[in-house]
């Protein structure tokens, strides 16, 4: 292979490119190689004996306990099945009744999960033993009111959840373009929160200095606090079980207990395998969507995590797999009345605006996203190699440049940059965010 052929990750495939000559190829960008743990089981029983900032779950738990137990959804990479036997047995030993846990999906506003899928994720084998409840954050009913924090944001969180006496909470913690990382207090809010609350906690990062937040220290991050913030007003105490994965997607270290404090502990160990050391800014980006192939809602996280990596003005190249197609992605939902060209233009003028926006058909995830795509496309031309994604999507899209083929990405590229260009290559895009040098 020739110093400027690179191989990037498709599916259980690879993609094979091939870079112009007079391209000067800066690095192959790939996350930190730490093995995972030879035994999950026992990484995890060594997480629950020795907690952060937290007693025992053991000692949490006691007998006639209603416990909420909170899952993320199908959209993260956690291996629920694989960490619950140890969580469940801790809470047995404290004296918990099987019958008194609540399997609650973290669904945020993402889709519900079929049975069969919320099965699929705790092991179906256990999936009779618990009742299941289905969060709707649009639903009062099934909501409870905590109050209002210091940043303005109205406190709605699932009723179930609230009214326990225990919340255990199973995720994973992985870089995050809004969160700085998920986990911790993440499958809280906006995992089980209201709608309004959703809304209101986003909108913190619509701001020019905190709209790419990804591997950002979290004392910065005004979401992440306010989000803190709000779930910390639960009365029942919060105990966080959270894999860090490694690109393989194998469990590399779990923490358990606080959930704010064993969180900075696992957040540290997934900075220090994807987050990557980057020579200089390039001219040319190429990310792809691995490990985040899921759907083209996902997929974009490798735009997303990567364009601090790029000059002004340059390009950017997207390989997105989308496995299930366009996923549940407002964005997608409806044509905006205006071409990419105008879109470009009328940029600076929409995005003191977009907090406020009532756009139907977007979600409120999706208002934080068309902040972001229209910064995005005021930084750089993006080119979005997907070929799951029918056409008219593309057309919904005009913030990105659909290509057929990453050939004409590259040609494309190409002209913008005929004399040379300076490459970054980030095969793992959907989980690596680049650290620019000082």
């Amino acid at each position: 292979m020739s110093e400027n052929s690179v191989r990037l990750p498709w599916g259980k495939e690879e993609i094979a490119l091939t870079l112009p000559e007079n391209w000067n190829l800066l690095g192959v960008m790939t996350p930190a190689a730490l093995a995972g743990v030879a035994d999950v089981q026992a990484e995890v029983l060594r997480s629950l004996e020795t907690p952060i900032g937290s007693p025992r779950l053991a000692e949490l738990a006691k007998a006639g306990m209603k416990v909420a137990l909170v899952i993320d959804d199908d959209s993260r990479p956690t291996p629920v099945a694989a960490l619950l036997p140890a969580v469940l047995a801790e809470l047995q030993r404290g004296g918990v009744d099987m019958e008194d846990v609540t399997v609650i999906p973290a669904l945020g506003v993402h889709r519900p999960m079929t049975l069969e899928e919320v099965g699929r994720r705790i092991g179906p084998q256990a999936l009779p033993s618990y009742r299941v409840e289905t969060h709707d954050g649009d639903n009062p009913e099934k909501l409870a009111y905590l109050g209002e924090t210091s940043r303005g944001t109205p406190v709605f969180v699932n009723k179930c959840a609230a009214e326990s006496d225990l919340i255990v909470s199973v995720g994973c913690i992985e870089p995050h373009i809004i969160a700085s990382f998920g986990g911790g207090y993440k499958n809280i809010i906006p995992g089980i929160a209201g709608r309004s609350t959703i809304a209101a906690n986003h909108a913190l990062n619509c701001a020019p200095t905190t709209f790419n937040n990804v591997g950002q220290p979290i004392d910065k991050n005004p979401m992440r606090l306010d989000l803190e913030e709000g779930a910390a007003m639960l009365t029942p105490p919060v105990f966080i079980v959270n894999a860090v994965l490694n690109s393989s997607l194998e469990v590399v270290r779990v923490v358990s207990g606080h959930p704010v404090e064993a969180h900075r502990q696992g957040a540290a160990v997934s900075a220090e395998i994807y987050g990557v050391q980057v020579p200089k800014l390039a001219d040319v980006v190429i990310t792809c969507s691995h490990p985040m192939d899921q759907d083209l809602r996902q997929g974009v996280k490798a735009l997303a995590n990567t364009i601090r990596a790029l000059k002004r003005g340059g390009v950017m190249i997207t390989l997105v797999k989308a496995d299930e197609g366009v996923g549940v992605f407002g964005l997608a939902n409806r044509k905006l009345p205006v071409g990419r060209g105008l879109l470009k233009l009328l940029a600076p003028l929409l995005l003191p605006r977009v907090p406020k926006l009532k756009l139907k058909g977007m979600g409120e995830e999706d208002r934080f996203f068309l902040y972001f795509a229209l910064q995005a496309m005021l930084h750089g031309t993006l080119l979005l190699y997907a070929p799951t994604i029918p056409q008219e999507i593309h057309e919904r899209l005009p913030f990105v440049s659909f290509v057929a083929s990453v050939e004409e990405g590259l040609q494309r590229a190409g002209q913008r940059f005929p004399r040379a260009a300076d490459v970054l290559v980030f095969p793992n895009g959907g989980s690596t965010y680049p650290i620019l040098p000082l």
